[in-house]
C-alpha cells in the first residue's frame, strides 16, 4: 500500500521580500480574523504593512528569511526514514506550509501525481488549535476537491503526552538543573505560543492541552518540589490573551532572584520564536530582570526519539476507522472543549 504523509507547519518567508506578503497570508486566514472575506482582507492588508517593518528586523537576524522549511525538510527526510524500516507499505513524506510555500496545494498536486491509497496529515504542532491544526484542514478540504485528489486521508490531530516529544525535553531539563547547580534556585517556565483568550473560551482545546504538555514533563522529570509554570509568548494586537505571559514570568524570577530554563513547548522546530524572541529579546529581558542564570531548552526537532513517535502515530493512523485522531487511543481532550476534532471526526 502506498501511503503520502503530509509533514505540516507554519511557514515562513524565504527572504526579506516575502516578509510583508507572508503576514498577508496570516492576517487573511479566517481563523486568525474571523470576521467577513471583505474586511478580513483590507485588516490583513493594513496589519501586514504595519508590522512588516518590525518582522524585517527579526529575521535580518536569520540571515533575512525563516529556516523553518530547511528544518521541515529534514524532519520530513528523517520520518521518511524512519517509516521505510517498518512493515511492507510504501510511504513518502510531503513537506506543506500554511502560510507559505509549497503550499497546501502544491502539495496536493504532487501527492495526486504520486497516486498513494492513503493520505496521512502529520501536524508539526504537538497541541491542537484550531488556529493551528484546524486551519489547515479548512483549507486542505478545499485544496483536494480544487485538484480532484479523491483518496482517503486521515488526521492526526495532535500529540501532548507523546512520550517521544515529552522525553527529550525532560532530559535536557534534568541536565540543565545538574549544570546550574543546587545552590541556585532554578524555575522552569513552560513557554507556549499565545492566543486569543476569546479563542479559548469558545471550546479551543489549546490551552488544556499545553498544560497537559507541561505536567507530562514534570511527571517524567520526577522530582520533588520542582518549580515551574506555564506561560505564553508572541502577543500581538490589542486583545486579551492567555497568559501569564513569558516575559512576565521572567520580570518575576528575577525579581525573586531565580535562575529560569525556559521550555519552547508548542515549537518541535527553531525558527524566530525561538532564535530570536527567545535567544535574544527574552535574554535581554532577564538579563535586564536580574535573572541570575537564563537557559534555553531546544526544539525536539531530530531527536531519535522525537522522529520514531511520529512515525508509530503514522502508523497507528493506518488502522484508525476515524478521519481524525490524537496521538492517544481514543479522544484525549474533556467533552467541554467542544472544539477538539477528535469528538466529530469521520474519515474524509
Amino acid at each position: 500500500m502506498k501511503i503520502a504523509v503530509v509533514l505540516y507547519n507554519l511557514g515562513g518567508p524565504d527572504k526579506i521580500e516575502d516578509v510583508q506578503p507572508f503576514l498577508f497570508n496570516l492576517f487573511n486566514d479566517p481563523m486568525i480574523i474571523g470576521v467577513p472575506t471583505p474586511l478580513r482582507w483590507l485588516l490583513a492588508k493594513i496589519i501586514s504593512r504595519r508590522r512588516a517593518p518590525i518582522a524585517k528586523e527579526i529575521y535580518k537576524y536569520l540571515g533575512g528569511g525563516s529556516p523553518l522549511l530547511e528544518n521541515t525538510r529534514k524532519q520530513a527526510e528523517a520520518l521518511e526514514l524512519e517509516l521505510k524500516t517498518q512493515g511492507d507499505n510504501e510511504f513518502r513524506v510531503f513537506v506543506a506550509m500554511r502560510y507559505w510555500h509549497p503550499t497546501a496545494y502544491e502539495v496536493a498536486l504532487k501527492i495526486k501525481s504520486y497516486k498513494p491509497d492513503q493520505i496521512i496529515l502529520m501536524p508539526l504542532y504537538p497541541q491542537y488549535s484550531t488556529t493551528t491544526v484546524g486551519s489547515f484542514l479548512n483549507v486542505w478540504r478545499k485544496v483536494v476537491k480544487r485538484v480532484d485528489l479523491d483518496c482517503i486521508t486521515k488526521s492526526i490531530c495532535c500529540y501532548p503526552r507523546e512520550q517521544g516529544f515529552i522525553s527529550p525535553i525532560s532530559e535536557f531539563i534534568k541536565s540543565s538543573l545538574k549544570n546550574i547547580g543546587e545552590d541556585k534556585k532554578t524555575r522552569i517556565l513552560f513557554s507556549a505560543h499565545g492566543l486569543p483568550k476569546k479563542i479559548v473560551d469558545k471550546g479551543d482545546p489549546y490551552q488544556w492541552q499545553v498544560e497537559q504538555s507541561a505536567q507530562a514533563i514534570v511527571e517524567d522529570i520526577s522530582i520533588d518540589g520542582l518549580d515551574w509554570v506555564n506561560c505564553y509568548q508572541s502577543r500581538v494586537g490589542p486583545l486579551e490573551w492567555i497568559g501569564p505571559s513569558t516575559e512576565e514570568e521572567i520580570r518575576r524570577a528575577g525579581r525573586e532572584k531565580l535562575a529560569v530554563i525556559v521550555v519552547p513547548l508548542a515549537f518541535v522546530s527553531e525558527h524566530s520564536e525561538t532564535l530570536v524572541e527567545l535567544d535574544i529579546e527574552y535574554k535581554l529581558i532577564a538579563d535586564k530582570a536580574n535573572v541570575i542564570e537564563y537557559t534555553r531548552a531546544p526544539t525536539v526537532s531530530l531527536d531519535k526519539k522525537f522522529i520514531k513517535s511520529l512515525a508509530k502515530i503514522v502508523l497507528l493512523s493506518l488502522s484508525n476507522t476515524r478521519g481524525i485522531c490524537s496521538g492517544s487511543p481514543g479522544q484525549l481532550c474533556p467533552k467541554r472543549w467542544k472544539k477538539c476534532p477528535a469528538s466529530q471526526a469521520q474519515v474524509f
